[in-house]
């Protein structure tokens, strides 16, 4: 029986520092749901601004930030940008999400013998 990793666990390059001082690195992020998605796309703040979506999707998938009692959108709106920047580029390798250079075109899977030129 194969088993799925749901969670993974990471280090922040600088980390986020609390109200209080405490400086936080470690922490999992876990494999996201479709509805992690979806569901943000609803968000006022979303829709008045969609690049929003990845601070209301990270705020989702993180289970664990240092000795947070919880991640919400104001921690991670709070990270330092390279922070921020590692954790969208965790959540698109752990999600398989490939860049649009990256993108395999639907036309590819056609059946051997019935493609035309591109």
């Amino acid at each position: 029986m194969d088993v799925i990793s749901t969670e993974i666990e990471f280090t922040l390059p600088l980390g986020y520092r609390d109200s209080d001082g405490n400086l936080h690195k470690n922490g999992v992020m876990r494999l996201a749901t479709a509805g992690d998605e979806i569901l943000p796309l609803k968000d006022h703040r979303v829709q008045n601004n969609p690049a929003y979506l990845s601070v209301i999707v990270l705020s989702r998938v993180i289970v664990r930030l240092g000795s947070l009692d919880m991640v919400n959108t104001k921690v991670i709106e709070d990270l330092f940008s390279a922070d921020f920047s590692y954790l969208q580029d965790l959540y698109n390798r752990i999600n398989q999400v490939e860049s649009d250079d990256k993108v395999v075109q639907m036309e590819s899977f056609e059946p051997l013998g019935k493609r035309g030129s591109l």
